[in-house]
């Protein structure tokens, strides 16, 4: 249990099942840890909740200190890969690290299942009985993105009683039994910064400042400076000194610690001498640096990992959907995979816009959340290269 109104009335609808339940709290971080103070403690506050539900609810419950495994398993990966300028998604790596991992391993023997407040489903195939992770009926709350991750082997202790209920029916069922986080705010963001400041200013405390140029992509002419390639992400737009337009950041180069920028749309130019004035340019059709056809992934998971999908290995590829972020619409994919290693190649049916490595990429066959895997390359429209 968070604390919050999903887990709280997740276990409101067990506790009125025949079940022997216990209530967990896993605390993953604290700003003390930060600090080395006694100030800011706001995993004590979730902690407070989930006693007072549990309390309401009669059933018993207990902390678990996780924070040296999601340090070590999940924050530190996390910025090893922000320092290398790309994006990872430490939430989807908490659930397979951290709460159908370390979690786990720290219950005692004897506890057959783990319920969680996430909204997803899980099934059982027709003829091989082995589990699946589905889609949740409420669309706009489905977490299968962030539980792609999962072994098949947590997935089979895993329960989701709010598969098919909605956001809207879990706070009624909280306001009519009286839990006083019915209303509570949903919390945003990553665990360890939360609301508390900028992304940027709390990744500064650990990532080493890196200046370097910030490149136009068409000319190669320089039009600022950055502090680090982790400071922005592919798609992320980026208001320069100087232009009236917003520019969109198209590409990295790690190895020259340099960032380039496009304008949304193409640019058009005649010939001209360089530096570059903006009454040279002449907007046209969306630029293509911006829009990836194909994406790389070199540890591409499948949960269940012993059977991928035969048609994955043939030379045509197992039709698919993609997503790349939580909150975006599937979109269609034919899969290829290599038959040594776990390497994956997506290829997008339209080119999608805002691809950046280190996101998560997960598959899924309709509803069936097929695995994810970390986006390592990727291939710009037409072939688009970065200069240099």
């Amino acid at each position: 249990m968070s604390g919050g109104v999903d887990s709280s009335v997740t276990a409101k609808l067990l506790a009125e099942k025949d079940y022997d339940l216990s209530a967990i709290f896993m605390r993953n971080w604290d700003t003390r840890d930060e600090s080395g103070t006694d100030v800011g403690c706001e995993w004590e506050k979730d902690w407070e909740d989930v006693q007072r539900v549990c309390r309401k609810l009669d059933i018993p419950c207990r902390m678990v200190d996780l924070s040296r495994e999601y340090w070590l398993r999940v924050f530190e990966p996390a910025v090893r890969t922000w320092e290398n300028g790309d994006t990872p998604n430490p939430d989807v790596w908490c659930n397979s690290e951290i709460k159908f991992g370390a979690l786990f391993d720290s219950l005692p023997k004897g506890i057959e299942f783990l319920a969680t407040g996430h909204y997803a489903r899980k099934a059982y195939h027709p003829h091989n009985h082995r589990p699946q992770l589905m889609r949740a009926s409420d669309r706009l709350k489905d977490q299968t993105y962030y539980l792609s991750s999962i072994a098949e082997s947590s997935l089979e202790k895993a329960i989701f009683p709010l598969a098919d209920i909605s956001k809207a029916q879990v706070r009624e069922i909280a306001r009519t039994v009286g839990l006083h986080n019915a209303s509570r705010e949903e919390s945003m963001g990553l665990c360890f910064v939360g609301e508390r400041r900028r992304f940027n200013d709390f990744l500064g405390s650990y990532v080493a400042t890196q200046p370097g140029p910030v490149l136009e992509i068409d000319t190669n002419v320089e039009l600022g400076q950055h502090n680090g390639l982790w400071t922005y992400t592919i798609g992320q737009g980026a208001k320069l000194p100087g232009l009236a337009k917003k520019m969109f950041v198209a590409g990295k180069d790690h190895e020259k610690n340099v960032i380039y920028v496009a304008l949304p749309e193409w640019v058009l130019l005649p010939l001209i001498s360089l530096p570059l004035r903006r009454s040279d340019m002449v907007l046209g059709h969306s630029h293509p640096a911006l829009f990836t056809s194909t994406i790389i992934s070199n540890n591409f998971s499948w949960i269940w990992n012993d059977a991928p999908p035969l048609a994955a290995f043939s030379r045509e590829g197992f039709r698919a959907s993609v997503q790349i972020r939580h909150r975006m619409t599937a979109v269609p994919v034919t899969v290829r995979q290599h038959w040594t290693g776990k390497t994956v190649q997506i290829m997008f049916d339209e080119p999608h816009k805002a691809v950046a490595q280190g996101q998560i990429a997960v598959l899924y066959d309709g509803d069936h959340c097929l695995g994810c895997g970390t986006i390592n390359e990727t291939t710009s429209k037409a072939g688009f290269k970065i200069p240099g």
